[in-house]
């Protein structure tokens, strides 16, 4: 039986708790019935579709890539049945107490007659840091 999410946070917080316990049945619950679904994780090529993101989260979810992940949201978008999580994930792997540098992840959900799904989950590394003082570069300059 499918699960029914009925925010998109619900979706959101099975995602990762499918990740922290390794469980992919969880894992794939979140995901659109969809194939136009896709996942793109740090050092890994993007995946589309339903059957590529199962393949990859079995690879993911063995005991020797265990990780646990802290979430920090930066913002949420909700326009009427589209929603847009951005957050920052700290990772450290479950055999080390080192937490590797931040990873910003935005996911993107949909509402439909099965509840709010998750289409698009995307990962990018943080910049390094600016040395202190130092403002980025302003967009355009």
């Amino acid at each position: 039986m499918k699960t029914i999410f009925s925010s998109p946070s619900d979706a959101e917080d099975a995602y990762y708790d499918a990740i922290d316990e390794g469980d992919l049945e969880k894992m794939m619950s979140v995901w659109a019935n969809s194939e136009d679904v896709a996942c793109l994780l740090p050092m890994r090529p993007m995946v589309y579709g339903r059957r590529a993101i199962q393949e990859t989260w079995t690879q993911l979810l063995t005991p020797e890539y265990r990780v646990d992940i802290s979430v920090n949201h930066l913002r949420w978008i909700e326009q009427g049945n589209v929603a847009i999580h951005l957050l920052e994930e700290v990772v450290t792997p479950v055999d080390s107490n080192q937490s590797q540098p931040p990873i910003y992840a935005s996911n993107v959900y949909c509402r439909n007659g099965a509840g709010w799904q998750l289409l698009l989950h995307l990962n990018s590394p943080a910049p390094p840091p600016m040395p202190a003082g130092v403002l980025p570069p302003l967009p355009g300059s």
